[in-house]
């Protein structure tokens, strides 16, 4: 059976829950979707906020709090919030790749090119111990332990070889503060799970992001091996193709979503994975160019407009007003415009409740920057 990208497109929004806001839980979100970005505080408040009814922020700072969430380094290298159950057992999948990463000729420059690797982790576990640690104090340790090497490189090194999280307060709702890091196990009181199957993992990533190609799911996880797992699925999963031809795998027990179904404008928060997760993005891209990586680390974030990213938006505040400036990728309807700018109101009523807003729509293709 062909999908066209229209499914595609309305399948993926759907298993988002973008089409419809749910009342799934936090916890239960974070499992769906295997993760919520969160490298900075404010992307998976967003994200929730768009994907959740009645969405109170504090939720998160709690879970954070009690453990029942936690920031860690999963796909992609990059800091995910997720369940301590899918910490412990997704992050023995990420980890070898990661420890890949500090000895390479390209990390900093080759900052740590010629150490032992092994000695260096060894440095990394005494160092962290059980208890956490500031990356400021560990980043004054490594210059204290490798006196000729740069030590934020020695600092990234350790926290790509050791399996470590964040640790509150940082990621609570509107706390920024500098990282400070732990080791999983002893922050968890529990031991990592490695027993835990690609497969099954995979298995999830196609109930939250397929259908979908081997590349779209090595895209998401930076991991290799994708056609063996996805085989030994064996009929636990369907295919279908796409306009192009190429094979996509799909949960067997899961639906498509009407090619037919309205989509609401969804303000996302930058680096959301429901636009990086696929290697061929234009199930939500058109013509699959999202704005540039470099784009998201300044804070812009994506608008979808009838399923698309059609837009993007950033806040900028003062001590007494949060303007909401938007650039869109094409023309907009009126009904569009209106939609936009009551979407824009709801979220700067829910990030900055104390500020007067603004929402500013520019020209298409202009600056964000005031």
């Amino acid at each position: 059976m062909k999908l066209s990208n229209r499914i595609l497109n309305r399948t993926l929004l759907q298993r988002q829950h973008l089409l419809d806001r749910t009342t799934l839980t936090v916890p239960e979100l974070c499992e769906h979707l295997i993760g919520l970005q969160a490298q900075d505080m404010l992307p998976p408040f967003v994200a929730l906020w768009s994907r959740t009814a009645d969405f109170d922020p504090e939720t998160v700072s709690k879970g954070l709090d009690d453990r029942s969430l936690v920031r860690i380094t999963l796909m992609r290298g990059t800091i995910h919030l997720v369940t301590p159950p899918d910490a412990l057992r997704i992050a023995p999948h990420i980890q070898p790749e990661l420890e890949k990463v500090p000895f390479r000729k390209g990390f900093n420059f080759g900052a740590m090119v010629g150490l032992d690797p092994e000695e260096v982790r060894a440095h990394g576990e005494a160092l962290l111990g059980d208890e956490p640690m500031s990356a400021a104090d560990m980043r004054a340790r490594a210059a204290e332990l490798y006196p000729d090497r740069d030590a934020g490189a020695v600092l990234q090194a350790w926290l790509y070889q050791l399996p470590v999280l964040q640790t509150p307060p940082r990621g609570r709702w509107g706390d920024s503060s500098r990282p400070v890091w732990s080791r999983v196990e002893p922050w968890l009181g529990a031991l990592l799970d490695p027993a835990y199957p690609l497969e099954e993992l995979l298995l999830r990533y196609l109930r939250a992001f397929g259908p979908a190609t081997t590349m779209d799911m090595q895209t998401w996880s930076k991991l290799t091996g994708m056609k063996p797992a996805v085989t030994r699925l064996g009929d636990r999963v369907r295919t279908y193709t796409d306009e192009r031809g190429r094979t996509l795998y799909d949960a067997a027990d899961a639906e498509l979503a009407d090619p037919d179904l309205p989509a609401p404008v969804r303000f996302l928060g930058w680096y959301d994975n429901a636009i990086l997760s696929h290697q061929d993005r234009t199930r939500i891209v058109p013509d699959g160019a999202a704005p540039p990586l470099r784009a998201f680390a300044a804070q812009v974030s994506p608008i979808l407009v009838d399923g698309y990213l059609s837009g993007i938006y950033k806040v900028f505040t003062t001590a007494k007003i949060a303007r909401l400036r938007i650039s869109p990728n094409s023309d907009w309807t009126p009904a569009d415009r209106a939609a936009i700018e009551a979407e824009a109101h709801a979220l700067l009523a829910f990030l900055e409740p104390d500020r007067t807003p603004q929402v500013e729509i520019l020209d298409t293709g202009a600056d964000l920057r005031p």
